[in-house]
């Protein structure tokens, strides 16, 4: 199988400009190309997963990833699948950012002897003349254009600044100069991207003539990979300060059981043949893949070593050995509304709490987690599917239960 194929049979490309040329590149290594990171945070999260295990496969198949930082884009902010506009950060918050975002990169991407480049964009686009840019990238926009791409649209019902109306010239700019300087002929992002890499295509080829090479695929990060990187209370880093290797296991651990194969198919470099023959995985089986899926996952980011540790911490907590230090509280068919029930309910039922005031004021405070992921939402609910094998629940530092259904 070639690397354009396995991509296509792990679900990862969605749309192409050239389909062909684009299986050519990549599959005869020929590809240099390029993934954005808007440098908004000291620490990637889950949500960039997938960009980053593209970038790995695809390296290994003897291609040149180029990762792009945004330290100058990132002074402006993406309208991009946003309704609000960004913060502004100075010029040594987006440094610091920068250098720990390398440091988490060097795990999946080799940049040694020139096998892949980190490049800041900050570096041409802060030098930038403003009249240069009008007359030299700005003359080849149609803003009716512009104004018809989605990233536009969803925020001008609310209002979208001339600031963040720049940031599809910015971005296309970057792959102009990314093409001239290094020879960056691809690109990849999210469906959320697709009008802002079309313009970088379109830019390269109205200012270089229609022989420039520059191709543009897009992935599904927006609408998989992007979801994947927040939980109900936000980020799962990749940083272990910041989501400990525990809690990063705990969290692929506990996919939903519909989504399990697919995050094993996009996201782990198991072979598609072993990946195939789980297709069939039903009931318990899908706490196997999942104990797959996050091994796998918190080896490729915290290695072997963290990964084992998490496993065992894992089963040791869920263990029935360990039911004299963890008690155990069942939950019956009676207990569920409507197929239903609410975390004070859960708190109550499994002796955590007195009362349902009690519950409540112990999940406002912050007291109250789940499976290791603090919940402080007090409507949250769940479904008798929800607890599979059984989840624990925590309140306090040293006050668990595995709460099961009978």
């Amino acid at each position: 199988m070639t690397i354009f194929d396995e991509l296509k049979a792990r679900g990862l490309l969605a749309q192409l400009t050239d389909e062909e040329e684009i299986k050519e590149l990549i599959n005869n290594g020929k590809a240099t190309f390029y993934i954005g990171f808007d440098p908004t945070a000291d620490s990637l999260h889950v949500g960039h997963f997938m960009a980053l295990c593209l970038m790995k496969r695809l390296q290994m198949a003897g291609n040149k990833p180029i990762a792009l930082i945004g330290g100058g884009t990132g002074m402006i902010g993406d309208p991009s699948g946003r309704s609000d506009m960004r913060t502004m950060m100075t010029k040594e918050q987006i440094q610091h950012n920068c250098d720990c975002f390398k440091e988490q990169m060097s795990r999946f991407i080799d940049f040694s002897e020139g096998k892949a480049l980190m490049v800041n964009n900050a570096d041409w686009l802060l030098d930038l003349n403003y009249v240069e840019v009008l007359r030299e990238v700005g003359a080849h926009f149609s803003v009716n254009r512009m104004l018809t791409a989605e990233c536009y649209k969803q925020r001008m019902e609310k209002g979208l600044s001339f600031l963040e109306f720049n940031y599809m010239i910015m971005q296309s700019y970057d792959f102009y100069m990314l093409f001239q300087k290094y020879g960056c002929n691809m690109q990849f992002g999210g469906d959320d991207q697709w009008s802002n890499m079309l313009g970088g295509t379109e830019l390269i080829r109205r200012k270089l003539g229609k022989d420039a090479y520059a191709m543009t695929i897009t992935l599904l990060l927006n609408s998989e990979g992007k979801k994947m990187g927040k939980t109900q209370k936000g980020a799962v880093w990749l940083d272990p300060n910041k989501t400990s290797p525990f809690e990063f296991y705990q969290y692929w651990r506990n996919v939903a059981d519909a989504d399990v194969l697919k995050c094993i198919r996009m996201l782990t470099f198991l072979p598609l043949e072993e990946i195939d023959k789980m297709d069939t995985w039903e009931g318990s089986q899908l706490n196997q893949a999942k104990e797959i899926l996050a091994y796998e996952l918190t080896k490729l980011v915290h290695g072997e070593e963290e990964a084992k540790k998490a496993q065992e911490g894992a089963r040791a907590l869920f263990s029935t050995g360990n039911a004299a230090d963890m008690p155990t509280a069942e939950l019956s068919d009676e207990d569920f509304a409507e197929g239903k029930i609410d975390l004070i309910s859960v708190l109550v039922k499994s002796g955590l709490v007195a009362t349902r005031s009690e519950g409540r004021r112990a999940i406002e405070q912050g007291g109250v987690s789940v499976d290791g992921e603090k919940e402080t939402d007090i409507k949250k609910e769940y479904e008798k599917t929800d607890f599979g094998d059984g989840i624990v629940v925590k309140r306090g530092k040293k006050n668990f239960r595995k709460v099961v259904v009978k």
